[in-house]
């Protein structure tokens, strides 16, 4: 939510339902509707109360987007959050191997060497030096 202050952390469960219901622009009733279908699922508090993050509250809205200006069904709309949901992963994981490509990139030009076992995991050695005559 870009209106919130940025020290408050996006996921943390402020919000009492009637709050978030406001803050969406919805009916406290469309958020519990919601949490059973499994579309927004906000924290609980020990004595079961809902409590929505400012991310939730995000979320409410992108679904009444879908549903009110798009016409997109509620399953629709639980594909639409599980690709989202999906394609964060992926992109973390990218970042994750990207930074690691760059990392044995440059662990390669300093004369390491890597090896794949087939359990996927990788074995640090070094290589050989060339005899100085043949160096240039």
């Amino acid at each position: 939510m870009n209106k919130l202050p940025q020290l408050v952390d996006e996921d943390a469960p402020l919000f009492l339902i009637s709050t978030a219901a406001r803050l969406a622009a919805m009916h406290p009733q469309t958020l519990r509707s919601y949490d059973r279908l499994g579309l927004v699922v906000p924290k609980r508090t020990k004595g079961r109360g809902r409590r929505y993050s400012a991310k939730d509250v995000a979320r409410l809205r992108l679904v009444q987007y879908l549903t009110q200006d798009e016409g997109i069904n509620l399953n629709g709309v639980r594909r639409i959050l599980e690709l989202q949901a999906e394609a964060e992963l992926l992109r973390r994981e990218l970042t994750r191997l990207t930074a690691e490509i760059q990392r044995l990139h440059t662990d390669h030009r300093s004369g390491r060497v890597y090896t794949a076992t087939a359990t996927g995991d990788i074995w640090l050695g070094r290589t050989r030096q060339r005899p100085r005559e043949l160096m240039p």
